[in-house]
């Protein structure tokens, strides 16, 4: 059995193995579901696990486990062990479900974004354990401080969120939630410092002896101006 669950099967008839491959083995195709989809999935399971969980924190399990059933059924199953009442809370599913790498950069920026700087510290340092490159994390963290200009832009022509969800092409409505809340209390000034500080530390860390610590010294720059 051959597996490709990280990169797309994509035969070329031209070469030797894949046309023994298609010759004597079937090819199955299990196609990643949507975020409404399995919102109803993890609702379904969660209920036979005698618990309840809301629609939006149900979606935030889905962002947080990258949407792979395969994740999600044991994940299901480590917060509906761990919540004491009846429903399964954000807070629950923070404590003890494991981020994959860019959903935990989500995290890291909307603890910045809400003046957590001791949360956001945090999920760095454990972003740099797990050897995350720096370049890639840089390049998360900005793509989210300009969303956040955007959203000051939709303040500033009172164009609302789902303006910003059709600009930024955002997924899931809690994010668009948070980005929208920031932005009302920043000025445009301010949103547009973030963007060039980000720009700034990208640049420095294709020549920083320790990037890691340009990293570190960015979020904390940052919350400074959030």
């Amino acid at each position: 059995m051959l597996i490709y669950d990280t990169v797309e099967y994509k035969p070329d008839g031209r070469q030797t193995l894949d046309k023994k491959i298609l010759s004597c083995a079937t090819v199955l195709n299990f196609t990643v579901q949507t975020k409404d989809e399995l919102v109803v999935w993890i609702n379904r399971h969660v209920n036979a696990a005698g618990k309840t969980i809301s629609r939006q924190d149900a979606a935030y399990l889905v962002m947080i486990t990258g949407g792979y059933m395969t994740v999600l059924s044991g994940e299901i199953g480590k917060a509906a062990a761990y919540a004491t009442g009846g429903t399964i809370t954000r807070s629950d599913i923070n404590a003890v479900v494991t981020p994959v790498p860019d959903a935990a950069v989500y995290q890291l920026t909307d603890a910045l974004m809400q003046r957590d700087h001791k949360t956001s510290t945090r999920i760095l340092d454990e972003l740099i354990r797990m050897r995350e490159a720096p370049q890639r994390l840089i390049y998360s963290i900005s793509i989210k401080m300009r969303q956040l200009l955007y959203a000051r832009l939709c303040v500033e022509e009172k164009l609302g969120k789902k303006a910003l969800i059709d600009m930024c092409g955002i997924r899931y409505d809690f994010q668009a939630d948070i980005l929208m809340r920031t932005a009302r209390r920043m000025t445009l000034s301010g949103c547009c410092d973030l963007v060039l500080e980000c720009s700034e530390a990208a640049l420095d860390l294709n020549s920083a002896p320790e990037p890691e610590a340009r990293l570190t010294e960015l979020l904390t720059r940052m919350a400074f101006l959030i």
